[in-house]
Order: C-alpha cells, then sequence, then structure tokens
C-alpha cells in the first residue's frame, strides 16, 4: 500500500521529477478502530539529478481498512521542514544547471531559473568546478510559505530574500542544498539585486564541503557577498550603503561582525553583511581571489579542536595571509573608515 503510495509521488503526482520515494522505518500507533489506525513513518525522497541521497520527511498517517486493503486516509507532517508539495500544487522550471520549484500563486519560477542560470557559471569561475554545479530551488508563492519550508517564524524572516538550507536525513556535506527564496523580499529587488542574492546563496552551494561550524559568519557570508558582487563594476559605497551611512554619521565598527549578527531580524544586520563584504574584499584586493578563496578552505580544513576560535583564527590567518587577526582586522577599519570620503 505504501509502496505504491510512494510510486505514484515518484511518478510526478507531486510536479517533482523524482528518482526515488519510499516510505520506511513504519511504526504502529496503538489500536483504535477496527478499521482505522495511525502510524508515523519516514518519507524518503531523491530528487532527480540534484540529490546524491534521499531527503528525509517525518510523516503521520491515518489509515483505513477497505475493502482493498488498508489505505492512507490522511497524511501530514510529524516534524521537520516539509516537503514543498504540502503547501499546495508544484510547478517545476528546469534551467540548464538548475530547477525551480515553484508553488501555485506564486512568481513565475522560469524567471528565476533564469537568474539561477547565470549564477551557476558565475560561483564556478570563483570557486573551481568539484561541487554539483547545480542548484535546486523552492519559490513558495507568500512569505508564509517561505517560514513553514524553514519552520520559522514569518517576521524574524521579513526582508530576508534567500535563505540556503541543508536538507534533513541527508549525510554531512552532500549536495542535498535547498535554496528557499521569500517572494515577497526577492520580488522588491530589482534584476541586478536577484542576481547577486541567488549567486550569493549559490557561493553557499558551492562550499558546502568546506564550510563547517566554527567558519566565522563574516567569513561565510562575506565571500558569498564578495563573489555575488565581483565584476559588477559598483563602488564600496553602492554596495554597502548603509554601513557607509554609518560611517559618515560617525558611527564606526570596532571589530568583525560575530555570529550572533547575522541572526535573522537582528538590528544591524544589514551592516554586518556590508561589514563582512568588505574584508573579503579586503583580502580580494590586497592578495587576490585565489588566496581568498584559499583561506576559505583552509579554515575549513582543521578546526580549533577545543581551544578558543579567535587564537587559532588568528594562527591561521599568519600562515594564510602573513599577518595576524588584529592587524587584518586593522586594515579592514581603515578600509570602512574611507567609506566616509
Amino acid at each position: 500500500m505504501l509502496a505504491g503510495r510512494a510510486r505514484a509521488l515518484a511518478a510526478g503526482a507531486a510536479g517533482v521529477p523524482l528518482a526515488e520515494a519510499a516510505y520506511r522505518n513504519l511504526l504502529l500507533g496503538p489500536a483504535g478502530a477496527p478499521d482505522r489506525a495511525v502510524a508515523t513513518a519516514e518519507l524518503a525522497v531523491r530528487v532527480a539529478g540534484y540529490d546524491a541521497y534521499p531527503v528525509v520527511h517525518q510523516r503521520r498517517l491515518a489509515l483505513l481498512r477497505t475493502a482493498a486493503g488498508w489505505q492512507v486516509e490522511r497524511e501530514e507532517g510529524a516534524g521537520g521542514p516539509p516537503p514543498v508539495w504540502d503547501l499546495g500544487t508544484v510547478a517545476a522550471a528546469n534551467g540548464g544547471f538548475c530547477l525551480v520549484l515553484g508553488l501555485a500563486g506564486g512568481p513565475d519560477p522560469a524567471e528565476l531559473a533564469v537568474v539561477a542560470d547565470r549564477a551557476v557559471p558565475a560561483v564556478s569561475e570563483v570557486w573551481g568546478t568539484d561541487w554539483p554545479g547545480r542548484l535546486l530551488l523552492h519559490l513558495p508563492a507568500t512569505e508564509e510559505q517561505f517560514a513553514r519550508l524553514l519552520e520559522a517564524d514569518p517576521d524574524g524572516w521579513t526582508g530576508m530574500a534567500a535563505v540556503t538550507t541543508a536538507a534533513s536525513g541527508a549525510p554531512r556535506h552532500t549536495p542535498a542544498d535547498r535554496v528557499l527564496v521569500n517572494p515577497e523580499a526577492y520580488g522588491g529587488l530589482s534584476g541586478f539585486g536577484r542576481q547577486v542574492v541567488v549567486t550569493h546563496e549559490a557561493v553557499h552551494v558551492a562550499t558546502r564541503a568546506d564550510t563547517r561550524a566554527w567558519t566565522p559568519l563574516w567569513l561565510s557570508e562575506g565571500v558569498a557577498d564578495w563573489t555575488g558582487y565581483r565584476g559588477s563594476g559598483r563602488t564600496p559605497k553602492q554596495i554597502a550603503p548603509e554601513l557607509a551611512r554609518d560611517v559618515a554619521a560617525g558611527r564606526l565598527p570596532v571589530a568583525l561582525p560575530a555570529d550572533e549578527d547575522f541572526t535573522a531580524g537582528a538590528a544591524g544586520i544589514a551592516q554586518a553583511y556590508e561589514q563582512s563584504w568588505l574584508a573579503c574584499e579586503v583580502v580580494a584586493r590586497r592578495y587576490g581571489p585565489a588566496r581568498l578563496v584559499a583561506l576559505y578552505r583552509a579554515v575549513g580544513a582543521s578546526g580549533p579542536e577545543g581551544e578558543d576560535r579567535e587564537p587559532w583564527l588568528d594562527r591561521l590567518f599568519r600562515s594564510e595571509l602573513g599577518l595576524g587577526l588584529a592587524e587584518f582586522t586593522a586594515l579592514w577599519l581603515a578600509e570602512v573608515r574611507r567609506l566616509a570620503s
């Protein structure tokens, strides 16, 4: 019964090109009426051409005994982010380097596919081709749906145009990322802004294998923004307008952004991203883009191993750039002050 239901899903009943779909680890609940039962199970799905391993969704099933045998009367999520088809009818748009799964009533997924197809080669030009080179994007119809896909409070994500999440159930550092696009915030951007956002998220997908829990968010978000703005011809003031306004008003940062500065809804989050971009711009301009990439990969290659992150990061900067973290911060702060001119 469940095998047939999974096969129907894999055949495209939800509009998603699945290479695999199966219910597993079925656990029956306490016995109820003779013709009814409840169960929990894992729905493991693998999107064709994008997932190396199945993504796992926790499901709760209401079962009904009929003349033809047990049937699923109702199915719902039992924890974790829902599959996109739980939120409505899905329309798929294929690009050369991407697949966009859009929900009915929302923006045109084909338009997002065009943007994503430009992002992937731009990212590979900087970060190489040792990554899948494909993006799987979810484009909900509303900000509320966007928040549901994140299991988050919608108010906390207002203004966030997109986010990359590692899909549940797959082994760590495998190509099972989803780029979730907030239709309201993304829709309010210019064409250039949309390109920067999608390229930024593509960097997170491309650098998944080099990103660790100890990687400072200023570095991971900074390289993503730096790649997105690379070659745009924009000036630092155009790329970092909020930071430039703060500097002109005499409000200067004293240190590189802390991880908590990037929390969705945090005050000053725009400045945190702009400060991070500028820090990575300093590295790329002074040492070259290849050294920025090498620095990022060196950070992910070996962790602090029990010591505080800052002393470890200081030694790594000395090894990779020939100057300590305090010296680098001073260089960065000098660039920040130049925004006032």
